[in-house]
């Protein structure tokens, strides 16, 4: 207890510069574990809603039900919407008359490009702000510690003779700094590396799925099929061999609308 008293009290004593850059660094650390906080929150739910999709996509099932299922949710997030804007750009392509098999195909997978480079933007928000913080806080406390030192050092004109007594409490403010400053720093250096890897991967599974996705509507546009395209039920081989026979479109009596 006497030790947090002793250490309020050297930052309660401390020169103004050196309290400012206490708290810069202090407001620095609440807002990066605020940013953890809710990154983590959003990232596991965004791996979550990933699973769901693709379970839901590879079930077998048809892809405008699938489609009208989003849409009637207000739309969706991650996969989903970048499934939802391929298939609605296929859909209305093919509804207007959208010319060659290669054009259709090339604006759906615009569409969904679009959606995914939106996605991206979402998951990464806020990331460039831990990466400063990790990055810039050490600094800001050393130069919060060179400042303590430098006015220790400069009181001792004042003495007749120079005791570790008299620069001691000084010295000690001035390392406060630095170590608040490395409390900010790791965890938005750890937290960063986490979350960007995780957006990594995300953004590997967002483009595997717009490659399988735009295979299945390649399929479909070169059989010149008018119904809605669908996933057969053995997704394992669907995913392993998309271009053979087995797990080519199964076209159903549903047209897309």
């Amino acid at each position: 207890m006497n030790g947090h008293l002793s250490l309020i009290q050297l930052v309660v004593q401390a020169s103004v510069p050196v309290q400012i850059v206490i708290g810069l660094l202090l407001f620095a650390s609440v807002t990066s574990w605020a940013i953890i906080f809710r990154k983590r929150l959003l990232l596991g739910r965004a791996q979550r809603e990933a699973d769901q999709f693709e379970n839901n996509f590879w079930s077998g099932g048809d892809l405008s039900q699938l489609y009208r299922a989003i849409e009637s949710h207000g739309g969706a997030a991650g996969m989903a919407n970048i499934f939802e804007m391929g298939f609605r750009e296929f859909a209305r392509q093919r509804q207007h008359g959208g010319g060659s098999p290669d054009l259709m195909l090339q604006g759906a997978r615009r569409a969904m490009r679009v959606a995914q480079l939106k996605e991206i933007d979402r998951l990464e928000h806020s990331l460039a702000t831990l990466a400063t913080v990790g990055s810039v806080s050490p600094y800001v406390g050393l130069f919060g510690t060179v400042w303590g030192i430098m006015s220790a050092f400069s009181g001792l004109g004042d003495v007749q003779q120079a005791t570790l007594a008299a620069v001691a409490p000084g010295i000690s403010e001035a390392l406060i700094t630095t170590a608040v400053g490395l409390f900010a720093a790791i965890p938005a250096v750890v937290a960063y590396n986490r979350f960007a890897d995780q957006v990594g991967r995300l953004e590997v599974r967002f483009d595997a799925f717009m490659e399988e996705f735009s295979t299945i509507l390649q399929r479909h546009t070169t059989r010149g099929l008018a119904s809605a395209p669908t996933v057969p039920a053995a997704a394992g081989a669907a995913r392993a061999q998309p271009a053979s026979v087995g797990a080519g479109v199964v076209p159903d009596t549903q047209r897309v609308r």
